[in-house]
Order: C-alpha cells, then sequence, then structure tokens
C-alpha cells in the first residue's frame, strides 16, 4: 500500500514537471511572438545580418569590402524607392501591380518631353512627376470610391500605363551620350558619392532620406496612425472619425509620386530613358515587402523591413553571383524565403492577435 502510495506520487510529481516545461516552452515562443509583432522589421533584420555573414564566409574577400556592400546598395535603390510606394498601398490592405509601369512612363515622359518638344529639363521633370501622380490618382479613385478591388484595378492600369509608355515613345530610346551632353539634370541621382573604396549615388541618399522620413510619418504623425487603421479595419477606422476614402485617394496618389521619382532615379541608375526597362520592378517591390515582414492583410509591418527585404535580395543575388552558383539558385531561395515570410506573419498573428 505506501509503495502504492508513492508510485502515485512519483508519477504527480513527473506529470507537473511535464505541464511545467509546456508552460515554460509555451510562454518563451509567446514571448517570441510578441516581440516580433511589435518589432515587425526585426525578423527581416536578422536575415540579412545572417545572409551578410554566411556570403562573407563563402565568398571572403570579394565579398567582405567596402565596393561590394555599397553596389548591393545601388542595386536595389530602385526597388527600395518604388518599394516604398507599394508598402504604402500594402498597408491599407490594398496591392498596386501598376508601380513599374508608372515609374517608366514617368521617365519616359521627363525624356521626351525634354528631346521631343524641347522643352526646358526642370519643367520636363515636373511634368514627369504629374504624370506619376495622375497614374496614382487614378488607382486611388476607382479602388476608393468605384470600390473596384484594387488587385483587379492596378492589373488593368498596368496594363494601360505599360502600353502607353511604349505607344508615346515609339519604343524608342534615348541615348546615355544625347542625355549627357544637352540634359544632364535628367541623370541627376545618378551622381557618385566616393568615400575610401565604397561608392554611393545620388539616387541611394535620396532612398534613405525618403525611407527614413516615410518611417517618420508611418510611427509619429495622425496621418500615418490613421493610415494602418483603414488597413487594419476600414469599418472600424470610418466609425472612429477617419475618412477612408480619403485616405486611400492620397495613398495611392502619393505611391504615384513616389513612382514618378523613381522614373527620374531610374534615369539617372541606367543613363538612359527606356521604355523597356524596369520591367519587374512590380514583382520585385511587392517581394520586398514580402520578405520584410509587412502583412499583406494590410494594418501592420514597418517601412524599414522592406528595406531590409529589399537588401536580402540584393544579397542573396550578388552573393550566389560571386559564388559562382547558378543563377536559378536565387530565384529558388527567393522563393523560399516569400513564402516562409508569408508563414512567419500568420503565426505571429495567429498568436499575438
Amino acid at each position: 500500500m505506501a509503495q502504492a502510495q508513492e508510485f502515485e506520487k512519483v508519477l504527480d510529481d513527473s506529470d507537473t514537471s511535464v505541464v511545467s516545461f509546456e508552460d515554460q516552452h509555451r510562454s518563451i515562443l509567446k514571448k517570441a511572438q510578441h516581440t516580433l509583432h511589435s518589432n515587425q522589421a526585426l525578423v527581416p533584420l536578422i536575415v540579412l545580418i545572417l545572409s551578410v555573414a554566411i556570403f562573407g564566409v563563402l565568398v571572403g574577400g570579394k565579398f567582405f569590402n567596402a565596393f561590394t556592400l555599397t553596389l548591393i546598395i545601388q542595386q536595389v535603390a530602385i526597388v527600395g524607392i518604388v518599394g516604398a510606394a507599394q508598402t504604402l498601398v500594402i498597408l491599407t490592405a490594398g496591392i498596386d501591380l501598376s508601380v513599374g509601369a508608372i515609374m517608366v512612363l514617368s521617365s519616359v515622359v521627363m525624356g521626351q518631353f525634354t528631346f521631343r518638344y524641347g522643352i526646358p529639363v526642370p519643367i520636363s521633370i515636373v511634368c514627369g512627376l504629374l504624370c506619376g501622380t495622375l497614374c496614382g490618382f487614378i488607382n486611388g479613385w476607382l479602388v476608393a470610391y468605384m470600390k473596384l478591388p484594387p488587385f483587379i484595378v492596378t492589373l488593368g492600369t498596368w496594363q494601360i500605363f505599360n502600353a502607353t509608355k511604349y505607344l508615346y515613345s515609339a519604343n524608342e530610346t534615348i541615348r546615355t551620350q544625347d542625355i549627357e551632353a544637352q540634359a544632364p539634370l535628367l541623370q541627376f541621382f545618378g551622381t557618385q558619392l566616393k568615400m575610401g573604396g565604397a561608392v554611393f549615388t545620388l539616387g541611394v541618399i535620396f532612398m534613405v532620406l525618403l525611407v527614413l522620413y516615410l518611417w517618420y510619418v508611418l510611427n509619429y504623425t495622425a496621418w500615418g496612425r490613421r493610415l494602418y487603421a483603414v488597413g487594419d479595419d476600414p469599418d472600424a477606422a470610418d466609425l472612429s472619425g477617419v475618412p477612408v476614402k480619403k485616405m486611400l485617394l492620397t495613398t495611392y496618389t502619393l505611391s504615384g509620386l513616389i513612382c514618378g521619382m523613381a522614373g527620374w532615379v531610374l534615369i539617372g541608375r541606367i543613363g538612359s530613358v527606356s521604355p523597356t526597362a524596369g520591367e519587374f520592378a512590380n514583382i520585385e517591390s511587392i517581394t520586398a515587402v514580402v520578405i520584410g515582414g509587412i502583412s499583406l492583410f494590410g494594418g501592420r509591418g514597418s517601412i524599414l523591413g522592406m528595406i531590409f527585404g529589399a537588401l536580402i535580395v540584393g544579397v542573396f543575388s550578388l552573393g550566389l553571383r560571386l559564388y559562382g552558383a547558378d543563377p536559378q539558385w536565387t530565384y529558388l531561395l527567393i522563393g523560399v524565403l516569400i513564402i516562409a515570410a508569408v508563414a512567419v506573419d500568420q503565426w505571429i498573428r495567429k498568436v499575438a492577435g
């Protein structure tokens, strides 16, 4: 009898230990999920640091030098700027498939106004920016006031803007030599700044300043809080007095303006005005946003995460090239990262929500 009681006591103690261990394990997971929920850029930052470290070991000195690391930043400058525009839209639980077409159309307008009509370069640039803004306004009006799905709207306008840039430019490229000789201001953002072995362009500096400014606006202004509220629950935001339609229209219009600026930076990056440039900018911007931990369901995410996501893609692309791997490995790994990022987002939302 005594032995049976002792055995039952041992079983009870064992059960208590198991339950205590499980509670502790759940508590650690809960803390991790809440930490990631409150610091949305933390996951892509960790992945970026690990990626740089891994390729630094695999490639060695060819990767870990100032020129290579700043080259990565130069290569993602366009994606970072267009990604900033995409971030604003996705935070409203929308999506913009036309960002790349808006960017290139704006650059074509700048070039054609200058060389076809002889309009002064500053005015041509302003016209290009207005073109991008108008394209964004059209998207916003169709989504906010016509209540059409953002995916369908921007899929349609992507085709329209894409065709327009080819028809208007007659599929002709304005050469680098012509721009350098007659309109160097168009290449302004391609100006290089050298600091030791590091090489930056004014386009990179603009990208960094733009992201920092938008980060401040999204986190410390009433407009930013309203944007998150619209993306999280538009009905609740409307009941709280947030002008949802006006916010959507403003967001898409601002996105178009940013894409117009990206068009100017694009001319500086490639040196010419080409209607075939930036063909995959829309997909690349969405990739940067998703890997950056910004929720496609809207209302949650950090624009800093988008930049980390763009840099991760840049690190993988250049790192694998220096390593001598088949370029298809880049697409494979980026695909894995996209799926993993969405899975992590779902995991965080489910437990921390």
